[in-house]
Protein backbone atom coordinates (compact mmCIF):
# COMPACT_ATOMS: atom_id res chain seq x y z
CA UNK A 1 0.00 0.00 0.00
CA UNK A 2 0.97 4.12 -0.54
CA UNK A 3 -0.65 6.34 1.77
CA UNK A 4 -0.70 9.79 0.79
CA UNK A 5 -1.97 12.79 2.94
CA UNK A 6 -3.72 16.05 2.08
CA UNK A 7 -2.37 19.77 1.99
CA UNK A 8 -5.98 21.59 3.18
CA UNK A 9 -4.66 24.75 0.59
CA UNK A 10 -8.76 26.00 0.95
CA UNK A 11 -8.90 25.72 5.09
CA UNK A 12 -8.41 23.73 8.38
CA UNK A 13 -10.43 23.37 11.30
CA UNK A 14 -11.69 21.20 14.46
CA UNK A 15 -15.26 21.48 12.99
CA UNK A 16 -16.63 21.72 9.72
CA UNK A 17 -19.26 24.08 8.85
CA UNK A 18 -18.26 26.87 11.53
CA UNK A 19 -15.24 28.93 11.82
CA UNK A 20 -15.20 27.82 15.22
CA UNK A 21 -12.25 25.93 15.95
CA UNK A 22 -10.85 27.22 12.80
CA UNK A 23 -7.41 28.41 11.81
CA UNK A 24 -5.58 30.09 9.60
CA UNK A 25 -3.78 28.35 6.71
CA UNK A 26 -0.65 30.00 5.79
CA UNK A 27 2.59 28.90 4.83
CA UNK A 28 3.84 28.39 7.99
CA UNK A 29 1.14 26.44 8.19
CA UNK A 30 1.58 24.35 5.16
CA UNK A 31 5.15 23.84 5.77
CA UNK A 32 4.37 22.18 9.21
CA UNK A 33 2.03 19.48 7.66
CA UNK A 34 4.27 18.81 4.80
CA UNK A 35 6.81 18.59 6.58
CA UNK A 36 4.72 16.45 9.20
CA UNK A 37 4.06 14.30 6.14
CA UNK A 38 7.26 13.67 4.95
CA UNK A 39 8.82 13.09 8.45
CA UNK A 40 6.15 10.62 9.40
CA UNK A 41 6.38 8.46 6.08
CA UNK A 42 3.11 9.15 3.92
CA UNK A 43 4.26 8.70 0.19
CA UNK A 44 3.19 12.16 -0.59
CA UNK A 45 0.30 14.90 -0.84
CA UNK A 46 -2.69 16.11 -2.51
CA UNK A 47 -3.07 19.58 -3.27
CA UNK A 48 -6.75 20.66 -4.19
CA UNK A 49 -7.52 23.16 -6.75
CA UNK A 50 -10.16 25.38 -7.61
CA UNK A 51 -11.21 28.80 -6.54
CA UNK A 52 -11.35 28.36 -3.00
CA UNK A 53 -8.19 27.26 -2.67
CA UNK A 54 -4.49 28.30 -2.63
CA UNK A 55 -2.91 27.73 -6.64
CA UNK A 56 -1.51 23.78 -6.34
CA UNK A 57 1.47 24.68 -8.29
CA UNK A 58 2.88 27.97 -6.31
CA UNK A 59 2.05 25.99 -3.07
CA UNK A 60 3.99 23.00 -4.46
CA UNK A 61 7.15 24.44 -5.79
CA UNK A 62 7.12 26.39 -2.45
CA UNK A 63 6.90 23.26 -0.11
CA UNK A 64 9.47 20.96 -2.95
CA UNK A 65 13.09 23.15 -1.36
CA UNK A 66 11.66 22.27 2.11
CA UNK A 67 10.75 18.71 2.03
CA UNK A 68 12.84 15.64 1.50
CA UNK A 69 10.94 12.81 0.04
CA UNK A 70 7.58 13.49 0.18
CA UNK A 71 5.50 13.51 -3.38
CA UNK A 72 3.37 16.52 -4.22
CA UNK A 73 0.25 15.55 -6.25
CA UNK A 74 -0.78 18.89 -8.48
CA UNK A 75 -3.65 19.12 -10.90
CA UNK A 76 -3.80 20.46 -14.30
CA UNK A 77 -6.44 21.96 -15.76
CA UNK A 78 -7.26 20.66 -19.24
CA UNK A 79 -9.26 23.59 -21.36
CA UNK A 80 -7.69 26.22 -18.70
CA UNK A 81 -4.58 25.91 -19.44
CA UNK A 82 -2.25 24.79 -22.89
CA UNK A 83 -1.20 21.73 -22.95
CA UNK A 84 2.05 22.47 -24.13
CA UNK A 85 2.55 25.21 -21.18
CA UNK A 86 2.13 22.64 -18.93
CA UNK A 87 3.86 20.18 -20.36
CA UNK A 88 6.72 22.63 -19.46
CA UNK A 89 5.63 23.48 -15.93
CA UNK A 90 5.14 19.63 -15.26
CA UNK A 91 8.98 19.17 -16.58
CA UNK A 92 10.45 21.92 -14.41
CA UNK A 93 8.75 21.19 -10.93
CA UNK A 94 9.73 17.47 -11.89
CA UNK A 95 13.78 18.57 -12.46
CA UNK A 96 13.68 21.00 -9.53
CA UNK A 97 12.15 18.48 -6.92
CA UNK A 98 14.02 16.00 -7.34
CA UNK A 99 11.35 13.87 -9.54
CA UNK A 100 9.01 14.30 -6.57
CA UNK A 101 6.01 15.63 -9.20
CA UNK A 102 2.61 13.44 -9.68
CA UNK A 103 -0.29 14.99 -12.14
CA UNK A 104 -3.88 14.76 -11.20
CA UNK A 105 -5.98 15.55 -14.49
CA UNK A 106 -9.12 17.62 -13.07
CA UNK A 107 -11.72 18.01 -16.16
CA UNK A 108 -14.01 20.18 -13.30
CA UNK A 109 -17.43 19.43 -12.05
CA UNK A 110 -18.99 23.20 -11.12
CA UNK A 111 -19.92 25.09 -14.58
CA UNK A 112 -19.96 28.44 -12.10
CA UNK A 113 -16.78 27.78 -11.50
CA UNK A 114 -15.74 26.67 -15.03
CA UNK A 115 -17.36 30.01 -16.08
CA UNK A 116 -15.46 32.41 -13.89
CA UNK A 117 -12.13 30.91 -15.74
CA UNK A 118 -13.49 31.47 -19.01
CA UNK A 119 -14.86 27.95 -20.22
CA UNK A 120 -18.27 27.78 -20.98
CA UNK A 121 -17.73 23.35 -22.30
CA UNK A 122 -20.16 21.27 -21.42
CA UNK A 123 -19.63 17.91 -19.78
CA UNK A 124 -19.33 15.91 -22.50
CA UNK A 125 -17.34 18.90 -24.66
CA UNK A 126 -14.56 19.19 -21.58
CA UNK A 127 -14.08 15.30 -21.71
CA UNK A 128 -13.35 15.80 -24.84
CA UNK A 129 -10.81 18.84 -24.67
CA UNK A 130 -9.38 16.79 -21.98
CA UNK A 131 -8.43 13.68 -24.44
CA UNK A 132 -6.78 15.82 -27.15
CA UNK A 133 -5.08 18.01 -24.40
CA UNK A 134 -3.51 14.74 -22.85
CA UNK A 135 -2.36 13.63 -26.57
CA UNK A 136 -0.49 16.68 -27.33
CA UNK A 137 0.55 17.17 -23.31
CA UNK A 138 2.14 13.31 -23.25
CA UNK A 139 3.73 13.40 -26.38
CA UNK A 140 5.61 17.22 -25.51
CA UNK A 141 6.07 15.98 -22.00
CA UNK A 142 7.94 12.61 -23.15
CA UNK A 143 10.01 15.15 -25.29
CA UNK A 144 8.21 14.36 -28.58
CA UNK A 145 7.48 17.39 -31.51
CA UNK A 146 3.83 17.52 -31.62
CA UNK A 147 1.66 18.13 -34.44
CA UNK A 148 -2.21 17.89 -33.83
CA UNK A 149 -5.46 19.63 -34.96
CA UNK A 150 -8.40 18.32 -33.50
CA UNK A 151 -11.80 19.72 -32.70
CA UNK A 152 -11.02 21.88 -29.67
CA UNK A 153 -7.18 21.96 -29.56
CA UNK A 154 -4.37 22.54 -32.59
CA UNK A 155 -0.91 22.92 -32.13
CA UNK A 156 2.13 23.14 -34.52
CA UNK A 157 5.59 22.26 -33.80
CA UNK A 158 4.61 22.09 -29.77
CA UNK A 159 7.87 20.98 -28.07
CA UNK A 160 9.26 20.82 -24.24
CA UNK A 161 13.35 21.23 -24.69
CA UNK A 162 13.88 20.59 -20.99
CA UNK A 163 13.29 16.63 -20.28
CA UNK A 164 10.94 15.48 -17.05
CA UNK A 165 12.89 13.91 -14.25
CA UNK A 166 10.51 10.89 -14.56
CA UNK A 167 10.63 9.50 -17.74
CA UNK A 168 8.57 9.24 -20.85
CA UNK A 169 6.87 11.85 -18.18
CA UNK A 170 5.33 12.32 -14.67
CA UNK A 171 2.18 10.24 -13.89
CA UNK A 172 -1.12 10.67 -14.56
CA UNK A 173 -3.41 10.23 -12.30
CA UNK A 174 -7.16 11.20 -12.56
CA UNK A 175 -10.65 10.54 -11.49
CA UNK A 176 -13.92 10.33 -12.82
CA UNK A 177 -17.26 8.60 -12.41
CA UNK A 178 -19.17 8.81 -16.17
CA UNK A 179 -18.88 6.36 -18.96
CA UNK A 180 -16.81 9.63 -20.92
CA UNK A 181 -14.00 9.14 -17.28
CA UNK A 182 -14.01 5.38 -17.78
CA UNK A 183 -12.80 5.58 -21.17
CA UNK A 184 -10.34 8.65 -20.78
CA UNK A 185 -9.09 6.59 -17.57
CA UNK A 186 -8.71 3.89 -19.31
CA UNK A 187 -6.84 4.67 -22.59
CA UNK A 188 -4.76 7.45 -21.25
CA UNK A 189 -3.84 7.74 -17.32
CA UNK A 190 -1.39 5.79 -15.14
CA UNK A 191 -3.65 5.65 -11.99
CA UNK A 192 -7.20 5.77 -11.61
CA UNK A 193 -8.89 7.61 -8.29
CA UNK A 194 -12.01 6.90 -7.08
CA UNK A 195 -13.91 9.11 -4.02
CA UNK A 196 -14.70 6.92 -1.26
CA UNK A 197 -17.71 4.62 -2.02
CA UNK A 198 -18.90 1.55 -0.82
CA UNK A 199 -16.37 -1.63 -1.37
CA UNK A 200 -18.80 -2.79 -4.19
CA UNK A 201 -19.48 0.21 -6.05
CA UNK A 202 -15.74 0.67 -5.93
CA UNK A 203 -15.21 -3.02 -7.36
CA UNK A 204 -17.63 -1.64 -9.84
CA UNK A 205 -15.63 1.10 -11.15
CA UNK A 206 -12.43 -1.05 -10.93
CA UNK A 207 -13.76 -3.62 -13.22
CA UNK A 208 -15.01 -0.90 -15.72
CA UNK A 209 -11.41 0.47 -16.28
CA UNK A 210 -9.99 -2.52 -16.53
CA UNK A 211 -12.27 -4.11 -18.69
CA UNK A 212 -11.97 -1.43 -21.04
CA UNK A 213 -8.37 -0.56 -20.87
CA UNK A 214 -7.23 -4.53 -21.26
CA UNK A 215 -9.44 -4.18 -24.48
CA UNK A 216 -6.44 -1.57 -25.47
CA UNK A 217 -3.69 -3.36 -24.55
CA UNK A 218 -3.34 -1.25 -21.23
CA UNK A 219 -3.41 -1.81 -17.30
CA UNK A 220 -4.30 1.00 -14.99
CA UNK A 221 -3.46 1.29 -11.29
CA UNK A 222 -6.33 2.40 -8.77
CA UNK A 223 -6.24 4.76 -5.25
CA UNK A 224 -9.17 5.58 -3.32
CA UNK A 225 -9.52 9.53 -1.93
CA UNK A 226 -11.05 9.19 1.79
CA UNK A 227 -11.06 10.74 4.78
CA UNK A 228 -10.13 8.91 7.78
CA UNK A 229 -11.17 9.02 11.31
CA UNK A 230 -9.31 6.84 13.71
CA UNK A 231 -8.43 6.27 18.03
CA UNK A 232 -7.32 3.80 20.02
CA UNK A 233 -11.33 2.73 20.49
CA UNK A 234 -14.29 2.25 17.99
CA UNK A 235 -16.17 4.11 20.24
CA UNK A 236 -13.85 6.96 20.70
CA UNK A 237 -13.51 7.06 16.88
CA UNK A 238 -17.21 7.40 16.52
CA UNK A 239 -17.69 10.30 19.22
CA UNK A 240 -15.00 12.35 17.45
CA UNK A 241 -16.99 12.31 13.91
CA UNK A 242 -19.97 13.56 15.91
CA UNK A 243 -17.55 15.91 16.94
CA UNK A 244 -16.22 16.93 14.06
CA UNK A 245 -20.00 17.88 12.63
CA UNK A 246 -21.37 19.20 16.18
CA UNK A 247 -21.71 22.80 14.85
CA UNK A 248 -22.43 22.22 11.54
CA UNK A 249 -26.74 23.47 11.24
CA UNK A 250 -29.38 21.71 9.12
CA UNK A 251 -29.17 25.68 7.38
CA UNK A 252 -25.79 24.65 6.45
CA UNK A 253 -26.72 21.53 5.22
CA UNK A 254 -29.28 23.10 2.68
CA UNK A 255 -26.90 25.35 1.42
CA UNK A 256 -24.30 23.31 0.61
CA UNK A 257 -26.11 20.62 -0.68
CA UNK A 258 -27.72 23.32 -2.70
CA UNK A 259 -24.67 24.43 -4.01
CA UNK A 260 -23.26 20.82 -4.87
CA UNK A 261 -26.88 20.61 -6.94
CA UNK A 262 -25.41 23.09 -9.47
CA UNK A 263 -22.14 20.54 -10.32
CA UNK A 264 -22.43 18.29 -13.04
CA UNK A 265 -20.10 16.01 -12.09
CA UNK A 266 -21.09 12.53 -11.67
CA UNK A 267 -18.51 11.62 -8.24
CA UNK A 268 -20.37 14.74 -6.79
CA UNK A 269 -23.44 13.36 -7.63
CA UNK A 270 -22.90 10.17 -6.18
CA UNK A 271 -21.47 11.50 -2.96
CA UNK A 272 -24.50 13.32 -2.20
CA UNK A 273 -26.69 10.51 -3.02
CA UNK A 274 -24.97 8.43 -0.23
CA UNK A 275 -26.40 10.71 2.37
CA UNK A 276 -29.13 12.49 0.54
CA UNK A 277 -28.49 15.38 3.38
CA UNK A 278 -29.71 13.57 5.90
CA UNK A 279 -27.96 12.83 9.17
CA UNK A 280 -29.73 9.70 10.62
CA UNK A 281 -27.79 7.41 8.14
CA UNK A 282 -24.23 8.75 7.54
CA UNK A 283 -22.68 4.93 8.34
CA UNK A 284 -23.48 4.11 4.52
CA UNK A 285 -21.21 0.88 4.95
CA UNK A 286 -19.41 -0.59 7.89
CA UNK A 287 -16.87 1.74 8.95
CA UNK A 288 -17.53 4.21 6.23
CA UNK A 289 -19.33 7.70 6.85
CA UNK A 290 -20.63 9.94 4.73
CA UNK A 291 -21.20 13.12 7.31
CA UNK A 292 -18.10 15.01 5.56
CA UNK A 293 -20.04 15.66 2.76
CA UNK A 294 -22.56 17.14 4.40
CA UNK A 295 -20.95 20.43 3.60
CA UNK A 296 -17.51 19.72 1.60
CA UNK A 297 -17.91 18.85 -1.84
CA UNK A 298 -15.72 16.27 -3.47
CA UNK A 299 -14.21 13.34 -1.44
CA UNK A 300 -16.90 13.20 1.45
CA UNK A 301 -17.05 9.75 3.12
CA UNK A 302 -14.37 8.88 6.06
CA UNK A 303 -13.15 5.88 7.63
CA UNK A 304 -14.08 5.60 10.93
CA UNK A 305 -13.10 3.32 13.59
CA UNK A 306 -10.16 1.49 15.63
CA UNK A 307 -6.89 0.91 13.80
CA UNK A 308 -7.88 -2.77 13.79
CA UNK A 309 -11.61 -1.76 12.30
CA UNK A 310 -9.92 0.95 9.93
CA UNK A 311 -6.85 -1.11 8.69
CA UNK A 312 -9.35 -4.37 8.09
CA UNK A 313 -11.80 -1.53 5.86
CA UNK A 314 -8.67 -0.98 3.83
CA UNK A 315 -7.63 -4.54 3.20
CA UNK A 316 -10.80 -4.74 1.37
CA UNK A 317 -10.41 -2.02 -0.59
CA UNK A 318 -6.86 -3.07 -1.54
CA UNK A 319 -8.27 -6.62 -2.43
CA UNK A 320 -10.62 -4.71 -4.94
CA UNK A 321 -7.26 -3.30 -6.26
CA UNK A 322 -6.80 -0.31 -4.58
CA UNK A 323 -3.16 0.33 -4.09
CA UNK A 324 -3.55 4.09 -3.16
CA UNK A 325 -5.33 5.64 -0.39
CA UNK A 326 -5.31 9.27 -0.35
CA UNK A 327 -5.92 10.54 3.70
CA UNK A 328 -7.03 13.58 5.32
CA UNK A 329 -8.01 14.27 8.70
CA UNK A 330 -9.51 17.56 10.87
CA UNK A 331 -7.04 18.77 11.77
CA UNK A 332 -4.63 17.74 9.70
CA UNK A 333 -1.56 18.48 11.27
CA UNK A 334 -2.47 16.70 14.95
CA UNK A 335 -4.27 13.54 12.20
CA UNK A 336 -1.27 12.91 9.91
CA UNK A 337 0.33 12.06 13.48
CA UNK A 338 -2.53 10.13 14.85
CA UNK A 339 -2.96 8.00 11.63
CA UNK A 340 0.87 7.29 10.88
CA UNK A 341 0.81 6.18 14.88
CA UNK A 342 -1.90 4.23 15.24
CA UNK A 343 -2.52 2.93 11.39
CA UNK A 344 0.98 2.56 9.91
CA UNK A 345 2.01 -0.39 12.15
CA UNK A 346 -0.77 -2.32 10.62
CA UNK A 347 -0.64 -2.04 6.78
CA UNK A 348 1.90 -3.64 4.26
CA UNK A 349 3.77 0.03 3.74
CA UNK A 350 7.39 0.33 3.43
CA UNK A 351 8.10 1.54 6.49
CA UNK A 352 10.70 4.81 6.62
CA UNK A 353 12.89 4.67 9.89
CA UNK A 354 11.54 8.15 11.89
CA UNK A 355 14.11 10.16 12.95
CA UNK A 356 12.73 9.95 16.14
CA UNK A 357 13.91 6.54 16.87
CA UNK A 358 17.51 7.32 16.18
CA UNK A 359 17.51 11.34 17.33
CA UNK A 360 20.66 12.34 19.09
CA UNK A 361 19.16 14.17 21.67
CA UNK A 362 16.98 11.65 23.76
CA UNK A 363 15.08 8.48 23.80
CA UNK A 364 11.99 7.84 21.70
CA UNK A 365 9.56 9.10 24.32
CA UNK A 366 9.50 11.33 26.99
CA UNK A 367 12.37 10.47 30.03
CA UNK A 368 10.79 9.14 32.70
CA UNK A 369 12.09 10.39 36.69
CA UNK A 370 15.35 11.49 35.17
CA UNK A 371 16.83 8.60 34.12
CA UNK A 372 14.15 5.54 33.52
CA UNK A 373 14.43 5.24 30.08
CA UNK A 374 10.04 4.74 28.50
CA UNK A 375 9.29 1.12 27.14
CA UNK A 376 6.19 0.21 24.83
CA UNK A 377 3.06 0.28 26.36
CA UNK A 378 1.99 -3.09 27.57
CA UNK A 379 -1.35 -4.67 27.26
CA UNK A 380 -3.91 -4.19 30.10
CA UNK A 381 -4.03 -7.16 32.08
Amino acid sequence: MQLFWFLPTHGDSRYLGTSHGARAVNHAYLRQVAQAADELGFEGVLIPTGRSCEDAWVVASSLAPLTERLKFLVAIRPGIVSPTVSARMAATLDRLSGGRLLLNVVTGGDPDEQHGDGSFLSHAERYEVTDEFLRIWRGVAAGETVNFSGRHLRVENAKALYPPVQRPYPPLWFGGSSDAAVELAAEQVDVYLTWGEPPAAVAQKIAAVRERAAALGRTVKFGIRLHVIVRETSAQAWQAAEELIRYVTDDTVAAAQQAFARFDSVGQQRMAALHGGRRDRLEISPNLWAGVGLVRGGAGTALVGSPEEVAARMREYADLGIETFIFSGYPHLEEAYRVAELLFPLLPIAQRERAGQTNLTGPFGEMIANDILPASAKEPA
